[in-house]
């Protein structure tokens, strides 16, 4: 028997000892994997598992499975006061962004019904109640709630904007806006109302001093302009609240397209019952600068007689938008509080209650009549404030558009303080409001 030589024993044990410590590596690597793949495991049935026992009760007692049926079948102002929607419209809503928004089932869980989504979205809009709240009512996890209400927000956007919220593309388009101004509010050749409005919003993160306004908080603006049936024609959301007053306006596509005549506003025509050729325009109140295109009150010291006529005719023109912030903000209280979101988020939330608003005002547009301002003309049509008046408003913008006034803006206002004191222009009741206040 042939004896190894002490040499190759010491390399063959080397070589031994070196296998063995391979096997062990690769043994230690298997077993680390099994273990991670068991924690893994371990973790995807706690996810599974772990579900707070009142919210897998949601079907027994959340307030979607249950009280709003009851609402439904029993008491449908109740459940117009809850969802500030009446049941056909929520059903409508429904209907046309289930398909945005439907999830499909995964083995870890049952994805939450379109319905749901729904109405915790517009509880949220109705009332600005934290997502932590609603879970409670609800019972869906808050940090569910805050994944999928910008979704649902935007479904409804990419649903309705094109359909309820948009401006005439055509002049004939213009002029019937213009004609329910004129038939509903006696002021002629007006295409819409003009304001804006401070939309609060907690400071956001890494974003210094941008979005703070100077009434003293942080904001995103929304600008807008209403018909004469209080609907939005047009919005602008999101310009930041420490903006200088006059860039929100003059940043504006609206103001470019304006000045270019790039919407197709109607040719010059005369008023009613009268033949001098007048151009077609806006409202708005003095933090705009007067335009041949944009109308605004004079001043309140030492006017006339026929200016003060003046003023209170434009001013019953004017006064829808204010009116539609007032029940914009009546219906989505949420725009009301500071919202703890990113500003794009806060621009999403806030687009979607612009068009939801516009969707019931198109659907049910006596709904909220109370809401609004009122005149009696029994009582030469003094105005009977509408409630919003008496609740929080959205926080008013200042010296939105300070751009010179032209000799042309300038004529074209004086005749129309004219016309609305001339025979062919006034109104019965407008002499002897004036002369009671």
């Amino acid at each position: 028997m042939r004896v190894l030589s002490p040499l190759l024993k010491a390399v063959i044990l080397e070589h031994l000892d070196v296998l063995e410590r391979l096997i062990n590596y690769v043994a230690e690597r298997e077993r680390l994997k099994e273990q991670e793949e068991r924690r893994r495991q371990a973790i995807a049935r706690r996810r599974r598992m772990w579900v707070s026992p009142w919210l897998q009760h949601r079907r027994l007692h959340g307030q979607y499975e249950k009280l709003m049926k009851e609402l439904h079948a029993e008491d449908v102002t109740a459940f117009t006061n809850f969802m500030h929607m009446e049941p056909p419209a929520f059903h409508e809503l429904l209907t046309r962004i289930a398909p945005r928004i439907t999830k499909q089932d995964t083995n870890c869980r049952k994805a939450l019904e379109p319905g749901l989504k729904l109405a915790i979205t517009l509880r949220f809009l109705a009332t600005g109640n934290s997502y932590k709240s609603l879970q409670y009512g609800f019972r869906v996890a808050h940090n569910t709630i805050s994944m999928f209400i910008p979704q649902v927000c935007q479904a409804i956007i990419e649903e309705l904007s094109d359909e309820v919220l948009m401006c005439p593309d055509t002049p004939e388009g213009w002029k019937q806006v213009a004609q329910q101004f004129y038939n509903c509010w006696n002021f002629p050749h007006c295409v819409g109302a003009i304001d804006a409005k401070h939309v609060a919003i907690k400071k956001p993160l890494k974003a210094g001093s941008l979005f703070y306004n100077d009434k003293g908080f942080f904001s995103i603006v929304l600008l807008a302009i209403v018909d004469a049936h209080y609907k939005f024609m047009y919005v602008d959301i999101g310009r930041t609240g420490s903006g200088s007053d006059a860039g929100v306006f003059n940043e504006s596509p609206f103001k470019s397209a304006i000045e270019a005549g790039h919407l197709n506003l109607p040719e010059a025509d005369p008023l009613p019952h009268d033949d001098q050729p007048l151009g077609y325009f806006l409202v708005g109140d003095d933090a705009f600068a007067l335009k041949t295109w944009l109308m605004k009150p004079l001043p309140l010291q030492n006017m006339t007689r026929q200016q003060q006529v003046y003023n209170y005719r434009l001013s019953r023109a004017r006064r829808v938008v204010e009116n539609a912030f007032g029940l914009l903000a009546a219906r989505f209280r949420c725009l009301l509080v500071a919202l703890p979101l990113t500003p794009d988020k806060v621009i999403k939330i806030t687009h979607a209650c612009c068009v939801l608003h516009n969707f019931l005002q198109l659907r049910n547009p006596t709904t909220d009549v109370a809401t609004l301002d009122q005149e009696d003309p029994q009582h030469n049509h003094e105005i009977i404030p509408g409630s919003w008046r008496q609740d929080a408003q959205l926080p008013d913008m200042e010296h939105l558009y300070r751009g010179d006034t032209s000799r042309a803006a300038m004529e074209q206002r004086n005749y129309l303080i004219e016309y609305v004191n001339s025979p062919v222009g006034s109104v019965p009741w407008q002499d002897e409001l004036l002369n009671i206040h």
